[in-house]
């Protein structure tokens, strides 16, 4: 596919901030994962924006924002279970390489930080 504007789709909110995209994603999402700029979808749609970018799951539709110059952000919905698997898959394998490298077992062995340590730094 060449253009998101040439699939089927669901426009949520129009010239909106960055910001409100995200709210709204995360407030109307049954699931909402985070992806950093330049994400993929849809084989050649970079997604763009201020992270965090949220991403949304809304039954079977892909909840996400879209910008396009000289006329704003936009939240646009596409349904696609291909691309709700391959953003579940990837938050999978963030898990999957935390766990690997250590980061529950260290931090459950680390002593609970108390209030006035964090703020010593």
């Amino acid at each position: 596919m060449s253009c998101v504007e040439q699939m089927k789709y669901k426009l949520y909110l129009e010239r909106t901030s960055f910001r409100e995209a995200r709210e709204y994603i995360e407030k109307t999402s049954d699931e909402v994962y985070y992806v950093d700029p330049g994400y993929k979808i849809f084989k050649d749609y970079y997604i763009i924006g201020v992270p965090p970018i949220a991403m949304g799951v809304k039954g079977k539709e892909l909840v996400f924002t879209y910008v396009k110059p000289c006329h704003g952000t936009f939240v646009m919905a596409i349904e696609s279970e291909e691309e709700i698997e391959r953003l579940r898959a990837r938050e999978m394998e963030k898990v999957k390489a935390t766990l690997t490298k250590g980061g529950r077992s260290q931090a459950a062995a680390a002593a609970p930080a108390s209030f006035q340590d964090m703020w010593k730094r």
